[in-house]
Order: C-alpha cells, then structure tokens, then sequence
C-alpha cells in the first residue's frame, strides 16, 4: 500500500512532466521559423528605417482639430502588409490606435493608408508621439518612424 502510494506521489507527476513537455516541444518544433524573444530589454524593440515616412503632420494642432496624415514605404519588403498608427502621451501611454491591414500598394507606389484615412482627434492640451509601424505580411518583421508634436 506504500509503494503504491509512493507510485502516485512521487512517480506519476514525473511521467506527467515529461509527457506534456514533449508535447510542447513537439508543437514548437512544428514551426522552426518561430522568434522566441524571452529577455526583452526595451518595450521599444522596431526598427526605425528611413523607408518609412510620416506625410502630414505638423509641429502644433490646436485642441479638437483633426490630426491627419499618410504613410510612405520605400521598402518592397513591405509591398504589403498591416499598417499600425499609434498615438501615446508624454508619460508613454496609448492615446489612440489604429489598424490597417492588408496594405498593398507596390502596384501604384501609393500612399498608405489605401482606401481609408488616419483622422484622430485629442482634446487634452500636451506633448504627444506619433508611431506608426509596418509589418510584413507575415507578422515576422517590421519598420517604424515616429515623430512628436504638440496640442495646445
């Protein structure tokens, strides 16, 4: 009755470790193009490229005007892709995002983004950053500009 008992306390949760660790192994070595990235060292991990472009914002908006703009790419890399603009405040806190996806724009060299527009409106007076970031059609990399401005 010990040893059975044994069996179950000590032996049982080992066979059970290992098989669901070979399951999980199994499954990440299913996709041997995977990026594992376990010691992130800054939340700001884009890189910034000079194939990228912000067309349309300016230095200062007054409060409740619309902020507009358009993206360039100059990478064919990026012919297509998901298009992200972002909108933090001076304490790196998201004010607004928005989702393009699908992007395709080699066929034409248009600006981004294609068959919509990026209008936000901020009604708190302050310093503010604009990001946006493209990422290729498979989610695997990425290009991003950033620029600031100011509400008053």
């Amino acid at each position: 009755m010990a040893t059975g008992l044994a069996y179950v306390v000590f032996i049982l949760p080992i066979v059970l470790s290992i098989a669901f660790g070979s399951i999980v192994m199994a499954d990440v070595l299913q996709s041997p193009d995977r990026k594992l990235n376990m010691w992130p060292a800054d939340t700001d991990t884009l890189n910034h490229d000079k194939s990228i472009k912000i067309i349309g914002l300016e230095k200062q908006y007054l409060v409740s005007t619309p902020i507009e703009l358009q993206v360039k790419i100059d990478n064919s890399v990026f012919d297509c892709g998901d298009l992200y603009v972002t909108i933090y405040s001076e304490k790196h806190t998201v004010i607004t995002q928005s989702g393009f996806f699908k992007q395709c724009f080699v066929q034409n060299n248009a600006l981004l983004p294609i068959d919509d527009e990026f209008s936000e409106k901020i009604d708190a007076p302050g310093e503010y950053e604009l990001v946006v970031k493209m990422s290729d059609p498979n989610q695997k990399s990425s290009i991003s500009a950033s620029e600031k401005f100011t509400i008053k």
